[in-house]
């Protein structure tokens, strides 16, 4: 069975840290320029942003699968190194077939646990367990190619958490779901322990799961703080090329007219 983590490694005024960050990829423009975000634990903090405005890049930065220019990182109160695994910190790509790699739904979620050092039995149990919870049971025998979009994405998420993060970055989860499984979703994260940070376009689902979001844009956090508040800013929003969410405008008159 996997160790229980040490207790120095739960106990942090903040899981995740970034102190005047800085990147930029080779012969480009800078992507982030002084980034600051600290994340409290159990904290759920969405990530908004236009694209290209470095949600994934500062992902990426705090995974270890980039190295930046200046600036400081840290998950879990450890210094992020580039090119290391820390089993404290999950990451749901952006897109799922980049993490589905194994013949059957089965073995992509038995790969992670079963390098961890959990037993065959144990891995069994815990995959059964998940998937019975997702509603998922009978994918456990297909390919995962096979699978449709919005099984792939939840089926790539189950992979990630099963593994018992206590940090995990979430990279536009909502995509590709049916409105039954991302509701499923929105519930799963709201009761889940885990200290989130979810970058995604859509603000209806932020709403719903995040309490706290940070606005992204030119390379800088530009607004952080309650997630009505940042949303129901509308000025704020459009100066972004964002739309106040629909459940934040008043109805004052029908929305539509029959």
């Amino acid at each position: 069975m996997k160790p229980r983590k040490p207790e120095s490694s739960m106990q942090n005024d903040n899981h995740i840290s970034v102190k005047n960050l800085e990147f930029s990829f080779p012969l480009q423009e800078p992507v982030l320029k002084g980034v600051n975000l600290d994340v409290s634990p159990g904290e759920k903090v969405g990530i908004i942003g236009p694209n290209g405005s470095g949600k994934t890049t500062l992902f990426l930065l705090l995974a270890g699968m980039l190295a930046p220019d200046s600036g400081y990182l840290s998950v879990l109160d450890s210094p992020v190194k580039t090119g290391s695994f820390n089993s404290d910190l999950g990451f749901v790509f952006q897109n799922p077939d980049d993490q589905l790699f194994c013949p059957t739904v089965r073995d992509d979620l038995g790969f992670g646990l079963l390098n961890l050092g959990y037993s065959k039995e144990e891995t069994d149990s815990m995959i059964d367990a998940y998937l019975t919870r997702m509603g998922m049971s009978d994918l456990a025998g297909r390919p995962p190619h096979n699978l449709s979009g919005g099984e792939k994405r939840m089926i790539s998420i189950a992979g990630v958490i099963i593994m018992n993060p206590t940090v995990v970055l979430l990279d536009e989860p909502e995509s590709s779901l049916d409105s039954r499984a991302r509701r499923q979703l929105i519930e799963f994260l709201r009761n889940s322990s885990e200290t989130l940070l979810i970058a995604s376009h859509d603000l209806e689902f932020l709403l719903e799961t995040c309490d706290r979001t940070a606005l992204l844009d030119s390379g800088k956090i530009c607004a952080d703080g309650s997630s009505r508040k940042i949303m129901g800013d509308e000025p704020l929003m459009n100066s972004h090329g964002f739309e106040k969410p629909h459940s934040l405008v008043p109805h004052v008159e029908p929305h539509h007219r029959i």
